[in-house]
């Protein structure tokens, strides 16, 4: 039975989020339109570098998603069907994108057409993607073995959180639902320290479901103390002060790393710690005042939020298409094209992301929003309760993946 106290509800619709989201997309893809790019030059090493910093948009997805999925469990706790109405709303808005695309390339695209090497051999070890596992597949290769499909070990990922923590949230009381997040948290950074000085593989160890579980519980904390009384007041006035120390305790944790060369695999999981706690602090100043925050003003305008909105489809189509243009060679033929290696990858990227964007849109409007309007049936309505100011200035989103 589960144990219930007073909770504070947040009301609404969080426009930053889903900035926080459109972020966190463009992250990633720049990751694989520019961070696998072949530089010639130092600047096209420079650009390589700070494009493959965008993995670490993974970890934003991660923070938001448990920050979201979080807080819509603690306000629906309590409420009639509550495992119903979250798995069903989480099944309409996820499978059938996932599992469309799925049979798309494994079912339907080898009747009309051969398949790359690459795409025929994730088709024959497909089932690891049917059942969420791929993340478990990739670590026992110790490589990116799935090919086209190898970016949705995130989405297996997230897909466990999702079984899992409902019952979690369920079972025990928000003030105790805190200290299982610090639990946890302490508990993945000490996995993937003793993991990495046994010599596991940093592929191994970042795409298992035990030694990222913690970057979620980083969001799930932060949305139970939002939920204390007053806790959207104590987090968010802070939340600016918070990123820039947590920023600038990353970037000298990575560069005393590289200065003395020490430690250095514990340094690197302590540094994943850092970021997921930036990505939380960054994720709360979404939620200040638009006049009051720059950032904030960023995350709530249109063009992230815009990203934001598509981030899910962007997601799942962009590692497709990227993984093709890859095998293409398309930064070097754009590059003999333009003249220039350079203005090669600048194109593959204009082209990559667009095109990643005119398929997701489509994608939304013709085939996901088709269940998504399902999701009016499966409706968790809490009794009105009474906000303070600063509450009321916050908007629950209601939809959390894409």
């Amino acid at each position: 039975m589960a144990n219930h106290e007073r909770t504070a509800r947040i009301p609404g619709h969080m426009p930053g989020l889903d900035g926080v989201r459109g972020l966190a997309i463009l992250m990633v893809m720049a990751v694989h339109f520019v961070g696998d790019a072949t530089p010639h030059n130092l600047a096209e090493r420079i650009a390589v570098k700070l494009g493959n910093l965008g993995t670490q948009g993974v970890d934003l997805f991660f923070v938001l998603s448990g920050f979201l999925i979080t807080g819509l469990l603690l306000d629906s706790k309590g409420r009639p069907r509550f495992f119903r109405n979250f798995y069903a709303r989480r099944t309409l808005r996820i499978f059938p994108l996932y599992y469309g695309v799925l049979a798309a390339l494994f079912l339907v695209l080898p009747l009309f057409a051969h398949l790359p090497p690459a795409l025929e051999d994730a088709r024959a070890h497909q089932g690891w993607l049917w059942s969420y596992t791929a993340n478990f597949y990739i670590a026992a290769k110790d490589s990116w073995a799935l090919g086209y499909v190898s970016h949705f070990w995130s989405l297996a990922i997230e897909e466990h959180f999702y079984l899992v923590w409902p019952l979690v949230v369920f079972l025990v009381r928000r003030s105790t639902l805190e200290r299982v997040c610090v639990a946890v948290i302490a508990a993945g950074l000490a996995l993937r320290i003793v993991l990495a000085l046994t010599g596991v593989s940093e592929l191994a160890i970042s795409v298992l479901t035990p030694c990222r579980v913690d970057t979620l519980c980083v969001g799930a904390l932060l949305a139970a103390v939002a939920r204390r009384e007053g806790g959207v007041d104590l987090l968010v006035p802070r939340s600016g002060r918070a990123t820039v120390l947590l920023g600038v305790a990353t970037v000298a944790l990575s560069a005393a790393g590289n200065l003395t060369q020490l430690w250095l695999p514990v340094l690197h999981q302590i540094r994943g710690t850092l970021f997921a706690l930036f990505f939380g602090a960054l994720t709360l100043t979404a939620l200040q005042r638009a006049d009051r925050s720059l950032l904030a003003r960023l995350f709530q305008g249109p063009l992230l939020r815009m990203f934001g909105k598509y981030s899910y489809g962007l997601y799942v189509y962009h590692g497709v298409l990227s993984y093709h243009m890859l095998l293409l060679h398309t930064e070097d033929r754009l590059g003999a094209m333009l003249g220039s290696h350079s203005a090669g990858i600048a194109a593959q990227t204009v082209i990559g992301v667009t095109l990643s964007l005119i398929v997701s849109v489509i994608s939304y409007d013709l085939f996901e929003k088709r269940f998504l309007e399902l999701k009016k049936y499966f409706e968790s309505r809490p009794a009105a309760v009474p906000a303070t100011p600063a509450v009321a200035a916050v908007e629950q989103v209601s939809d959390v993946t894409g």
